[in-house]
């Protein structure tokens, strides 16, 4: 039978205060001797490893001089490997199960329980003078350099050290620690250096003298929250202090104890007793000196934890921890609570006796209270028997409760089960309750799966209706890491063969259990990482999200599937990424034969490409149209460079590219004999402005304003060469001159003109011109030379009634001057159409 709770405890001297001293598991055989190692134990909240590691100086075999060994509290070894990278001055883990060891040269290594890891550098300053000593946090680092001066380093990204405050010591100090930031007020980290006899404090502004008496001190160690200290003189006295050093907590002299050999460790025990340990003895010292004595075989490794420390010895792995309150109400020999007399209860109801109702009727006020205290005891307690034990006493409770939450009894009972899980020595990770709550069911499960124990972290995540995606990435990747091509082929049929089911496998796997969030991207980037290509393309078949598939495919330089991936995807921004990164990779030649061998696939892909390119980059649109035999964008484009250009010479150059790629294509003959044509008249145009010394801007003018220009300053022979070179119809020639010398006021230049020969455009066009431009007195000797029925019109129109009237005299138009007559804009001319109208009776 399990032994009573009980028969772990032990009563400090006032008899009050119970501690228990709780065996984990039995590691007879299995650790090394500690003694002789140089040993870390995590400081995580879920405490659930330790590290030993052959240390200078000490005896320690060959085999093990240069290996790291990290175990599990069970002692079960979770991974072993070689060390050749200098002498290593402190190693220790981060909140995330990472260990971190730390050499003389400022360099340090992150590494997971798989093996791999990371590697930082502190930078120039302590690869010069080197490193004697640093401290490691959940998250950060503390190093001392060989100059005395204190760098930190926030988080684990690698990134640059900070120097704290310059302590000003000429050798390193005797002993020093370090509180970290999370439980420091100023919510910095803060260092303690003893430093002769009193305590530096150094942060990363100041550097305080704490003005104590009492050192020097061999061992500081800060309280898991940070506000006491516990610290070892030479001469043997423990003294508990408050961190800010105004409140003496305690003191004790461990000369008293007489033990064998110096103090190897100074832990706390949650927060209200320190353990000191010897080669075989452990001491715990309570809040008023009281002493709880504890011997081992050999060297022993404490570990503090938030509500305990835990003891690694030869032969077990221990827990000592304050009884708490709920147990201790319970199980306390004598106890009267509620809580105890509703256990009491319980035990009379199973041995069908008559107390357990008279029990009950006795605490009916409290029962609530003693349901609550008796779930919270089975959560406290180690043994599944006694667990059960509680929980059904809190059950038999609830029964004569009208109103109860049975909420907690139910979480609890949950808790319980994971907890009895993971505690199993397989697995090894010996959580408390408190530290379960602390570190929430996710952190556990990542535990779990960062050593592989994926089935179990499976279990719990399905139990407590967890999210699996994490755990099936884990697996995925240790499985890839770990299969193999099968060999049903040889060369890259066989890899094929092996990718083909290990792809059907995760797929199979994620469908099963819902791993429809776990992106099958970043399952494929780790299988590129290992090697296997064809596995990674595979698996990115399977993933619905084009912005996950592509990155990846584009580092795995799969050019053509990434290209079509993001084309199929209508994610625009998605497909300029991938081109522009092609572009930036690939030859030219290369990016454009991707793009043309796409055909319709990838046909909006050239689109893209070649609206960017229009707006960002045009030689490389030039580029593009060239490779592709498309002349006529790329006489277009030509045309429209020519037109942004300035310099004369080049926009000529331009043109005649134009006219170049418009000759290369056979059904664009008349555009080729436009370029031509559009290089001769720009020719022309610059001779003229050199004929002219640059006055007047006839470059980029059409042939109409070219000759309007020429007859406008006064280079009539040019414009009549103009015309004459690039054929321009007499009609339109006859419309520019009158225009030009009708701007220019040469009327006289207009009537010679107008008697070369027979206007074209007739003398109509003369008249309307002329009078529009408010020349009406010149338009009237025009009049003349209009066809006979528009004469008077044309008068009218030149404000000329008179002769309008005598025009319609002359050719017999009764009719038409009776019309003028009643059109007559004033009685004077009325009058004198009139008269003009009786000598026509």
């Amino acid at each position: 039978m399990t032994e009573h709770p009980t028969a772990t405890w032990e009563a400090m001297q006032d008899g009050n205060t119970f501690y228990r001293r709780q065996q984990l598991y039995s590691v007879t055989g299995k650790f090394p001797n500690l003694g002789d190692y140089v040993v870390a134990g995590s400081v995580m909240r879920d405490n659930s490893k330790v590290v030993a590691v052959a240390g200078p100086g000490r005896t320690a075999t060959p085999l093990t001089r240069s290996q790291i060994q990290i175990y599990s509290p069970a002692g079960e070894c979770l991974l072993s490997f070689s060390w050749d990278q200098g002498r290593i001055i402190r190693f220790g883990w981060t909140a995330d199960e990472r260990l971190v060891v730390v050499n003389e040269e400022g360099v340090y290594r992150l590494y997971d329980l798989q093996g791999d890891y990371q590697q930082h550098s502190l930078g120039n300053e302590a690869a010069e003078v080197g490193l004697i000593d640093a401290r490691i946090q959940d998250n950060g680092l503390v190093a001392m350099t060989g100059a005395i001066s204190l760098l930190e380093v926030k988080g684990w990204e690698g990134g640059r050290p900070l120097t704290l405050a310059i302590p000003g010591l000429a050798e390193p100090p005797h002993v020093w620690s370090v509180i970290p930031p999370d439980v420091n007020i100023s919510r910095h980290v803060e260092v303690l250096l003893s430093v002769d006899s009193t305590i530096l404090s150094v942060d990363n502004l100041e550097v305080a003298d704490q003005r104590i008496s009492r050192g020097p001190f061999t061992h500081i160690s800060p309280s898991p929250n940070g506000k006491a200290l516990a610290l070892l003189t030479f001469s043997g006295l423990l003294w508990a202090v408050s961190t800010d050093f105004q409140r003496s907590m305690a003191e004790f002299d461990t000369n008293t104890i007489q033990a064998e050999g110096p103090v190897r460790q100074v832990e706390w025990c949650g927060n209200d007793a320190i353990l000191v340990t010897w080669d075989t003895v452990v001491v715990l010292v309570g809040p008023y000196g009281d002493t709880l004595k504890f011997f081992h075989s050999g060297p022993t490794f404490a570990v503090t934890e938030s509500d305990g420390v835990r003891i690694m010895g030869p032969d077990v792995c221990d827990m000592v921890q304050k009884v708490p309150k709920s147990s201790l109400s319970i199980f306390r020999p004598g106890s009267t609570t509620p809580s105890a007399i509703l256990y009491n209860a319980w035990e009379s109801f199973t041995q069908r006796s008559p107390k357990a109702d008279e029990s009950i009727r006795n605490i009916r006020p409290d029962l609530g209270t003693a349901v609550d205290e008796c779930i919270d005891a089975a959560g406290q307690e180690w043994e599944p028997y006694w667990q059960r034990q509680l929980l059904n006493a809190a059950k038999f409770g609830r029964g004569f409760l009208d109103l109860y939450n049975p909420t907690d009894f139910v979480n609890m009972g949950q808790t319980l089960k994971v907890l009895n899980a993971v505690r199993f020595y397989e697995i090894g990770i010996p959580l408390t309750y408190s530290q379960y709550i602390y570190a929430s069911p996710a952190q556990l499960v990542k535990r779990l799966t960062s050593r592989n124990h994926h089935l179990l972290a499976l279990r719990i995540s399905s139990f407590l209706s967890l999210k699996p995606d994490s755990v099936l990435k884990h697996w995925a990747t240790a499985k890839i890491l770990r299969s193999r091509p099968t060999t049903t082929g040889t060369g890259k049929d066989a890899e094929l063969s092996g990718d083909d089911e290990v792809c059907k496998l995760i797929v199979q796997k994620f469908e099963q259990l819902g791993g429809d969030v776990v992106s099958y991207a970043d399952i494929a980037k780790k299988a590129w990482e290992a090697g296997r290509s064809g596995l990674a393309t595979k698996l990115l078949e399977h993933d619905t999200k084009a912005s996950d598939q592509v990155p990846l495919l584009l580092t795995m330089k799969e050019d053509r599937l990434a290209l079509e991936k993001a084309v199929d995807s209508g994610d625009t921004d998605l497909v300029y990424h991938v081109l522009l990164h092609l572009h930036k990779r690939l030859t030219i030649g290369d990016f454009f034969r991707l793009i043309e061998s796409g055909g319709p696939e990838l046909a909006s892909a050239s689109r893209l490409l070649e609206v960017y390119a229009r707006e960002q980059n045009r030689e490389m649109l030039r580029d593009f149209y060239y490779s592709d035999d498309r002349w006529v964008e790329s006489a277009v484009l030509s045309l429209d460079e020519a037109a942004r250009l300035k310099d004369q010479n080049s926009r000529v150059a331009a043109v005649k590219a134009a006219q170049k790629f418009f000759s290369d294509d056979k059904d664009h003959a008349f555009e080729a004999r436009m370029m031509e044509e559009s290089v001769r008249l720009l020719m022309l145009q610059q001779q003229l402005e050199k004929e002219t010394d640059g006055k007047v801007g006839f470059f980029g003018t059409s042939v109409n304003e070219t000759i309007r220009l020429c007859i406008l300053n006064g280079l009539s022979k040019r414009a009549d060469k103009v015309k004459s070179d690039f054929k321009v119809p007499d009609k339109r020639f006859w419309y520019l001159k009158l225009y030009a010398l009708t701007t220019l006021g040469d009327f006289e230049a207009l009537e010679v003109f107008s008697k070369s020969k027979r206007s074209p455009i007739g003398y109509e066009v003369f008249v309307r011109h002329l009078v529009d431009t408010g020349h009406a007195r010149e338009a009237v000797a025009y009049v003349t030379r209009c066809d006979g029925p528009r004469r008077a019109e044309m008068y009218i129109l030149c404000g000329e009634w008179r002769l309008a009237g005598s025009t319609c005299k002359e050719r017999g138009d009764k009719k038409g001057l009776e019309d003028l007559r009643k059109r007559a804009p004033n009685s004077m001319v009325a009058r004198e159409l009139d008269q003009i109208l009786v000598g026509m009776k």
